[in-house]
């Protein structure tokens, strides 16, 4: 799967919770909200 977002894993990484780890090889992105608006339609319900 690949997500297009802005990287924020360098600014967030010290806040995330204890319990919570990023992997080597993973990023922490942001998507925006009108990206995720217009994907919702090929998005399933929970």
């Amino acid at each position: 799967m690949a997500i297009v977002g802005r990287d924020v894993t360098d600014t967030y990484t010290s806040r995330m919770p204890e319990d919570m780890s990023i992997g080597a090889d993973e990023r922490l992105v942001v998507i925006p909200g009108t990206m995720l608006r217009a994907a919702k339609k090929d998005i399933p319900d929970a």
